[in-house]
């Protein structure tokens, strides 16, 4: 656990000097706070030793001129409200930076990772660790330097000035102590068990609000909004409950803590009274009339000690039910730097070679006896001894089931993820030799869910290349069939595009992603069953364009139509993650039972065959 605290903590890095300001102050507040009441008691001392009112500016008694006492006590007073004011500023600009950081941390890991990395995280969870996670956090820092320092300093200063104050009476408080801490030990653990069970229940809640937005169309559609509404209220209701659990133990800590002010202060009162009038007495002298009048002389304990001790009973107490409180929110951070640590620590399982290479030569593709799997544990391999070899410019499609292993084979090529056995070759060189960006630049992937991000279609297209001129985008759209897209709407390039182009329909996504892909003028082009919104005439006039436009470019096609790739030089059928097959449209139709099938299936020809 040190260790992911010290992680957490090394994200504080520019506000390292307001976190350490802060307990300073703290230390100076906590001091003052613990001197003033022995203070106040011999200023209660030396107001009852007055004879006449100008002796309030005179040495009186014990020898201290109460005058000087109330400056001392207001000078005391106005520095330690300073401390206090300036460490709550410090305190807060250190948490909210922290916070800043620990979310671009997050961040900046989140985007090193592979897939198999985010695979192990839920997306609901991932977004509970960005937001209620590094929240609780934040909220711990500022504790932790601020009032982490102040509460203990109190309790121990407090402790000490009551035996140097009061004596014997300190005693009280070292028996108190020990029961006080004990029933909140107690009240901390019980809730400290619900609340690590809440950030469960959040990622459910998270989930489902997730599910929900993305997936409305669906829910609509299926007319299941009272079901969804359902789910949601029993995820949040399991979380109002664990709180309401929790809330009720964690408010025991008033009446314990009112319990045990009322019983010291029902003990020193007593006692203190007791050892007053046991060990004072009654004196008599002459006043400046020369009047006889008496006074009453304390002896081992004075009226201005029992006041500092009640004080100091009070702050003992208060001390203790702070750090209580704190232990809870400390117990929930605990876990939230868990959670958030978690994150951090993990190591990309994909990472740049020492030495990379920064150029890809061609679109030369091989595989050269590839196994791969999801996970290492797994016992079942998602692609199995895989051999293909693709030439630079060629039109390569592949054509197999749902699960066949398509999609895997092209997320090896710009390593998305990385092989288990053997080696995936581009330009002659395997692909783990190259500089990640360098190699993904040069290959383009249009994936099957196709994905425009808020802002204009020209801001989405540049995301292909940054710096394309107008004349370039709407050349690459001419190439994808996407220019009428373009032309219909009012401000064409500059056309806004809503959150996951919800504004557009399924084919104009993929062909705009079509498009923003042709910018980046990579080796390698890879589209996953991407034109399957469009319809046939776009599709075929959308290959032709890539084949006649870019023929220097390698393009792999993955399709659930043959129409979609009967005319590329080479077609590769996948079964059950192998490569089943490969040729050309008429060499497969000859000889191929799976391209035979699917081929008369959609042509709707062949009887039994």
């Amino acid at each position: 656990m040190f260790k992911k605290f010290k992680l957490i903590l090394s994200s504080v890095r520019e506000y390292k000097k307001y976190a350490i300001l802060t307990p300073i102050f703290m230390i100076g507040e906590a001091g003052l706070e613990c001197a003033m009441p022995f203070l106040m008691g011999m200023f209660v001392d030396e107001i009852k030793l007055l004879t006449t009112p100008d002796s309030f500016f005179h040495v009186d008694g014990s020898g201290i001129p109460v005058f000087y006492i109330a400056l001392i006590l207001l000078g005391m007073a106005i520095i330690s409200l300073l401390c206090g004011w300036i460490g709550g500023k410090t305190a807060s600009i250190a948490s909210v930076g922290l916070a800043c950081n620990l979310r671009e941390d997050l961040y900046k890991k989140l985007c090193s990772f592979s897939f198999e990395n985010i695979d192990r995280f839920s997306t609901s969870s991932l977004v509970t660790r960005m937001t209620t996670d590094i929240n609780n956090v934040q909220m711990a820092f500022q504790m932790m330097i601020r009032i982490v320092v102040r509460a203990p300093l109190m309790l121990v200063f407090s402790a000490v000035m009551t035996f140097v104050g009061g004596g014997i009476m300190g005693f009280i408080f070292v028996g108190l102590i020990p029961i006080v801490a004990f029933g909140l030990f107690m009240i901390i653990r019980h809730a400290m068990r619900i609340f690590i069970r809440v950030f469960k229940r959040y990622d459910v809640l998270n989930e489902s609000v997730q599910e929900n937005v993305s997936g409305i169309r669906v829910v609509k559609s299926y007319v299941r909004e009272e079901f969804e509404k359902e789910k949601f209220a029993n995820a949040s209701n399991a979380i109002t409950t664990d709180f309401v659990k929790a809330e009720k133990i964690v408010a025991l800590n008033n009446p314990l803590m009112n319990t045990s002010i009322h019983l010291s202060n029902i003990l020193i009162i007593a006692l203190g009274t007791l050892l007053i009038y046991k060990t004072g007495h009654y004196e008599e002298h002459l006043n400046d009339k020369g009047q006889l009048v008496g006074d009453w002389v304390g002896g081992e304990l004075t009226l201005g000690q029992l006041s500092a001790l009640i004080t100091y009973g009070i702050q003992i107490l208060m001390s203790l039910m702070i750090i209580s409180m704190i232990m809870v929110m400390l117990a929930m951070s605990l876990e939230s730097m868990k959670r958030i640590a978690e994150v951090l620590q993990e190591d990309p399982t994909i990472k740049d070679n020492n030495a990379p290479l920064y150029e890809v030569a061609n679109g030369d593709v091989v595989f050269d006896n590839v196994s791969f799997k999801y996970k290492k544990e797994s016992e079942r391999e998602a692609l199995s001894n895989i051999n293909i070899n693709i030439k630079s410019g060629q039109f390569v499609g592949i054509l197999g089931s749902t699960g066949s292993g398509k999609t895997s084979v092209v997320n090896l090529i710009s390593r998305l993820y990385d092989v288990t056995e053997g080696q995936v070759l581009v330009a002659d060189h395997n692909v783990k030799e190259y500089d990640l960006k360098a190699l993904r630049d040069n290959v383009a992937v249009v994936l099957q869910k196709n994905v425009l991000f808020s802002g204009t279609i020209e801001s989405n297209l540049k995301w292909g290349n940054l710096n394309a001129t107008e004349e370039e985008m709407m050349r690459a759209c001419e190439i994808a069939q996407a220019t009428e897209i373009v032309n219909a709407k009012e401000e064409g390039l500059q056309s806004r595009v809503e959150q996951g182009g919800a504004n557009f329909s399924g084919g104009q996504k993929q062909r705009l992603c079509i498009a923003r892909a042709i910018l980046k003028n990579p080796k390698i082009m890879i589209l996953d069953d991407s034109t399957s919104a469009v319809d046939t005439k776009t599709d075929r006039l959308i290959r032709k364009g890539l084949k006649e436009d870019l023929p220097h470019m390698t393009k792999i096609v993955i399709a659930q139509r043959i129409s979609s790739i009967e005319d590329a030089d080479q077609i590769i059928i996948m079964d059950n993650g192998t490569v089943n097959a490969i040729g050309t449209h008429e060499e497969l139709l000859k000889t191929n039972q799976i391209y035979q099938e699917v081929y008369y299936t959609q042509n709707r020809v062949g009887g039994d065959k």
